[in-house]
């Protein structure tokens, strides 16, 4: 039987084409991970959804990928407003990707990742190509930043 999630400590950061290199694990069910870890992940295999850390790889099997989820969140820019006013009216977006699957025991699982704008079209294609799943938005402006 295929391992749902193979989780090795200690692997060093590699980053490369065919990679979401600015992924963020923001939270979920994989105990070996924290909150705000740095890392990358990679769609690029035949065979597994490969996220990796700095603390572990998580591998998923994209037959056991069950949940493709985005979504975003846009925040005025409350900081840069001294500056200038304008700086109120424009929104920062967050894009984020949540992995759902079910794991060898059965249970669901999750993994959400905050996205680089830069990479979330390209990694939301991918994922729907190799889990033949598609991905559900959490609203039409979610809808957009992931299909326009």
């Amino acid at each position: 039987m295929v391992c749902a999630l193979a989780v090795a400590l200690g692997p060093a950061l590699v980053r490369g084409g065919g990679r979401g290199d600015h992924v963020e694990y923001v939270g979920g069910t994989v105990a070996e991970l924290r909150r705000s870890s740095g890392g990358s992940i990679d769609v690029t295999g035949a065979q597994y959804f490969r996220f990796e850390s700095h603390q572990a790889v998580v591998e998923v099997p994209y037959e056991r990928i069950n949940v493709l989820e985005y979504g975003q969140n846009a925040s005025p820019r409350y900081i840069l407003a001294p500056l200038s006013p304008l700086f109120l009216l424009s929104k920062k977006r967050t894009h984020f990707l949540t992995v759902g699957y079910e794991d060898d025991s059965g249970r669901q699982q999750a993994l959400v990742f905050r996205v680089g704008k830069g990479d979330i079209r390209a990694l939301l294609a991918s994922l729907e190509a190799r889990t033949g799943r598609k991905v559900e938005f959490q609203d039409n402006e979610a809808r957009k930043g992931g299909k326009g």
